[in-house]
């Protein structure tokens, strides 16, 4: 009965009976495992379009995933406004989380405005590492279909391309990634998607809108925002 009741009392110190006494101080989470991501859809999606890919990063060990309702969704709002709304999301998001820099997955439309907020609009000062997906970053001949102000701003050498083109200095200190497959029928020409000084992956995706449902470009996305820092990174 010693012996049960020393084990019972082990038990109760270790924290197994409620939870509650092994649990970390809240001083230990201030600043989580994994930076905070922030997701950002396309035109015409919504947030629940990053449902597969915000469910697979949390299942891995991602305390907090989080994706910009653009508002509206159907390109009508120039590319630098929609941007605005990122910076805030991303504002709102360090202030809650304390985390000095934030990881940042933009999908079709969503990588162009994310894009612009990194060049543009500070971003680059708040972001660790970006992953374009499907991006029109080089524009799109199937813009010339729709009459949005953004959407405009997404056909071949608009004058907004052409600007974020120019900058010498895109990235400061963010790690940019660009995913895209060469069958997009969105995306026209498919290698629009690309952005100089980025590393680049490509994936045999049938369809433009499945790439953030394909298990290998969730994967990449996985490996690509769960690999450790280079040392310079660290040091800065």
């Amino acid at each position: 009965m010693r012996f049960q009741a020393l084990l019972l009392t082990m038990w109760l110190a270790g924290g197994c009976a409620t939870g509650t006494v092994a649990l970390p101080s809240p001083s230990a989470h201030s600043v989580p495992a994994h930076p905070p991501v922030l997701l950002v859809h396309g035109i015409h999606d919504t947030v629940h379009g990053f449902d597969t890919l915000k469910g697979q990063l949390e299942g891995a060990g991602w305390p907090v995933v989080r994706a910009v309702p653009l508002q509206p969704n159907d390109g009508s709002l120039t590319i630098p406004e929609m941007a605005a709304q990122v910076a805030r999301a991303a504002e709102a998001l360090q202030a809650e989380t304390g985390t000095p820099r934030i990881d940042v997955i933009g999908f079709s439309m969503g990588a162009l405005v994310t894009r612009y907020w990194v060049q543009k609009l500070g971003g680059r000062e708040r972001v660790r590492r970006f992953i374009s997906i499907s991006g029109p970053q080089a524009g799109t001949l199937t813009a010339y279909v729709h009459p949005g102000a953004g959407v405009k701003q997404m056909r071949p050498r608009s004058p907004l391309l052409r600007e974020l083109a120019r900058d010498p200095y895109p990235w400061g200190k963010a790690e940019v990634f660009t995913f895209w497959t060469p069958l997009d029928m969105i995306i026209v020409p498919a290698n629009s998607a690309q952005l100089p000084g980025a590393t680049e992956r490509t994936f045999p995706v049938l369809l433009h809108h499945w790439m953030i449902q394909d298990t290998r470009v969730i994967n990449a996305a996985i490996e690509v925002l769960g690999a450790p820092d280079a040392p310079t990174a660290r040091s800065r």
